[in-house]
Parts: structure tokens; C-alpha cells; sequence
């Protein structure tokens, strides 16, 4: 059998579906991903246990960790409720299971000036359909990391400090990334959160991870891949586009505000919003991101 032939096999037998052919196309924190072509020609995308393309079967291979169950739970949660919302259109989920989640293959786009409007749009009807309170009822993860998703039906502020900034702030710290000194500094965020973070928002849908590497563009419109969803502030998901310069980000606001005119002051709170994602990376690649915490919360304490 081929190594192509192994992989189609394994995947079959993981997920039950009938698969014609798939092949690893790469690695990203810990999972393998491969392509997918399903009896029918129809085409998928799936994250699976390392090693799948060895010839050993599933029940001779290393037993998948917890957290990588956990993680594709999170993710095919995270995809169905912001589908519910029928709002921006996210991937169907296919097939779940503690060794591989499967996906269906969305169809590569552009992302012109008009998709981003119309992203921006979806977005707001997205943020829109809210959340019952802050946190998601099953736990999260963002990237290969778990999240705290308890839910609170109190105010953010709070709860974004002890569920998103001393977590992975204590994680930092503990690996080496930052110093005691950045420590005080984003501790100091912390201690003023609740007047940093503006007025009382009610919790909204969010995908949580909403880097521009995953907003898929296609058939004219943004697609949302790999969420870390919960109950959250609607500024975070724009700030994360905002993080690493997601395409058309001036007319993806446009049609946000358009449709859902955002609080005043939300533009200097980015770099409160970003701190998060900020440390999430300190925690994954070390000092590289020291800088980049530190100026985050300068500006965050500066408003």
C-alpha cells in the first residue's frame, strides 16, 4: 500500500468516512493536516494525530493526548456556534473524534475591497447574536494551548483578567519569555482593567483567534478558520485583525461600523484587546515577543 493509500485508510477508519484519497500537506502545533478527497470527489481538509502516514494502524501508534482531543472538540464546537449564527460563513464540520477533526475544503479567493466590506458587515451580525455571558460551555483552546472558558455573566473586565491575561501571563514568566519587570507591567494593566476597558458591553459571539491567517477569502466573502469561540468583547476580534495586518482592515471597519457603530474610544483600547493574543505568543515562542507585550501594555495603561 501507499503512503497516500495508508493515510486514506487511517483517516476512514478514524472518522468513518468513506475517503478516496488524502496526503499530509503539513504540521502546525503538534498536528499533521492533510488534503482530502472523499468517495464522490468532494473535498476536505483535516487535522489528525502525528503520524498518520507511518504504517502502523491507529490501535498500534501513540494514543493521542488529552489536550489534542480536547483541542479538536474546542475547534468543532467553536465552528458549529459561530455557524449557528449564520452570519459569516465558517467550514462545515464533517467528522470528529479524539485522533482527527475533518472539515470541508473551502475554495481559495481573493480578498478585494468589496469581500472586506461585506466582512466587516458579517462580522457585526456575528458579534451580534451574543453569548449566554462571557466564556463558552465547553474548554477552549488557542493553538496548541488551553483556555479558560468558565463561564461568567458578570462584567468583562474582570473576567478577561482572570480568564485570558494572568494565565497565560503567569505561563510566560514561569517559561522564561518575561521578565518580572514586563510582569509589573501588565499586572498593572490588570490592576486598572476596569477603567482601561471602556463601557459595558454585553458578550458577544467571538471567534477569539481572529488573525487575518484565519480568515479564509472566498467567493467574494470572508470565511472564519480554527476559532478559539466564546462569549467575549466584540473589540478583541477586531484588534486580532488589526495585530498582524489583515488585508482591507479600513474596509472591513467601514462595514463593521456601518452596520454595528462601535463605542467611542475603541481605537485606543487595541492595545488592551491585543495583550492577550500578545502573551498567547510569548508563551508559545519565548522572548521573541517580549517587546511586543511590553509596548501593548504601555499603551493600554498610556489611555
Amino acid at each position: 500500500m501507499s503512503r497516500s493509500a495508508a493515510v486514506a485508510d487511517r483517516i476512514a477508519r478514524l472518522t468513518g468516512l468513506a475517503v478516496r484519497e488524502a496526503r499530509v500537506v503539513g504540521a502546525q502545533h503538534g498536528y499533521q493536516h492533510l488534503m482530502i478527497t472523499l468517495s464522490g470527489g468532494r473535498r476536505a481538509f483535516a487535522k489528525a494525530i502525528p503520524g498518520l502516514d507511518q504504517a502502523a494502524p491507529p490501535d498500534q501508534g501513540t494514543a493521542p493526548s488529552g489536550e489534542v482531543a480536547a483541542a479538536f472538540a474546542a475547534e468543532a464546537n467553536g465552528l458549529r456556534w459561530l455557524g449557528e449564527a449564520a452570519a459569516v460563513p465558517v467550514p462545515e464540520v464533517l467528522a470528529i473524534g479524539p485522533e482527527a477533526l475533518v472539515i470541508s475544503m473551502i475554495p481559495p479567493g481573493r480578498a478585494t475591497p468589496e469581500a472586506g466590506f461585506g466582512f466587516g458587515t458579517d462580522l457585526a451580525r456575528l458579534h451580534a447574536a451574543g453569548a449566554d455571558g462571557f466564556g463558552a460551555p465547553w474548554p477552549g483552546f488557542i493553538a496548541s494551548l488551553p483556555l479558560d472558558n468558565t463561564r461568567d455573566t458578570g462584567d468583562w473586565p474582570q473576567w478577561y483578567a482572570q480568564r485570558r491575561l494572568l494565565p497565560f501571563l503567569s505561563r510566560a514568566v514561569d517559561a522564561g519569555a518575561l521578565r518580572s519587570e514586563d510582569a509589573r507591567l501588565v499586572e498593572a494593566v490588570i490592576d486598572r482593567i476596569g477603567s482601561l476597558a471602556g463601557p459595558p458591553e454585553p458578550p458577544s459571539r467571538i471567534h477569539g483567534d481572529c488573525w487575518a491567517g484565519n480568515v479564509l477569502w472566498s467567493g467574494g466573502r470572508g470565511w472564519l478558520i480554527d476559532p478559539a469561540a466564546h462569549g467575549g468583547h466584540r473589540e478583541t476580534d477586531l484588534a486580532m485583525l488589526a495585530l498582524f495586518g489583515a488585508p482591507g482592515l479600513d474596509r472591513i471597519l467601514v462595514g463593521y461600523n456601518d452596520t454595528a457603530p462601535l463605542a467611542a474610544g475603541w481605537r485606543s483600547r487595541i492595545p488592551l484587546h491585543q495583550l492577550h493574543p500578545l502573551l498567547v505568543h510569548a508563551c508559545l515562542f519565548g522572548a521573541a515577543y517580549r517587546d511586543e507585550v511590553r509596548s501593548a501594555a504601555r499603551a493600554a495603561l498610556a489611555v
